[in-house]
């Protein structure tokens, strides 16, 4: 049994969205190097700084993760470079997204690519994602941040471009496209909010974690999603 899985699933518990589990794990993803830098890094820094990378999906995350973690007793300045609807490629070509990497001396940098791109076909997927990751990526190694991917997940109704698509087909393909992502930038990290929004969706309580458009979170999504940040990089 994977014990992480297992403390996961309880300090979900702990903030009433699910009950504590022995069922089989859902590992965290990423390679084992890329878990043993980031225990390191967390072992090591009394204040963890983050940035967020990302779009609205990002939006009420940095905060409430800053939230959480105090009230564990852990201390993080969270910051974000986060403007409704980009993708990595604009990201990857504005300079106050690269500025604010470079000068922020941040610890881990969150990667949070458009809520559809990862689950598109692998050859476009990557076509579309891969090269602006990779400049993204280099960017914060080069300035000493642990870049980690941010795994969103499906829309309550699926992809409405998609025949018959539905939220758990849209979230096993955004699953599929974040962690190949992972593999071609290197071995990445994958912070899995997408497998926590699935857990609750098939438990029956994925109605209080959208909003009415079917796709971004409410404040309680919000919650979900920073404690499975707090849960994978404070507590590794």
């Amino acid at each position: 049994m994977n014990r992480s899985f297992v403390k996961f699933t309880c300090l979900l518990s702990f903030f009433g969205f699910t009950a504590c589990s022995t069922s089989p794990p859902l590992p965290i993803p990423g390679s084992t190097d890329a878990r043993r830098e980031l225990t390191a890094r967390v072992r090591a820094t009394p204040q963890l700084a983050v940035l967020f990378v990302g779009n609205s999906y990002s939006f009420g995350v940095p905060k409430e993760l800053t939230r959480v973690a105090a009230a564990h007793g852990k201390s993080i300045r969270a910051g974000h470079a986060t403007y409704g609807g980009w993708s990595l490629k604009i990201h990857a070509a504005n300079e106050a997204t690269l500025r604010k990497i470079r000068a922020g001396h941040w610890d881990i940098v969150v990667i949070q690519e458009h809520s559809e791109i990862p689950s598109w076909p692998a050859g476009k997927r990557a076509k579309a994602m891969n090269p602006p990751l990779l400049k993204l990526v280099a960017a914060a190694r080069q300035y000493g941040a642990i870049p980690v991917l941010y795994q969103t997940w499906g829309r309550r109704d699926g992809d409405k471009s998609v025949w018959f698509d539905t939220f758990p087909a849209m979230t096993k393909r955004l699953r599929a496209g974040y962690q190949a992502a992972a593999r071609d930038a290197g071995g990445l990290l994958v912070v899995p909010v997408g497998d926590a929004w699935e857990h609750e969706v098939s438990a029956g309580r994925g109605r209080d974690l959208f909003m009415p458009d079917g796709s971004h979170p409410t404040a309680m999504g919000n919650q979900l999603t920073a404690r499975v940040f707090y849960e994978t990089l404070c507590a590794p």
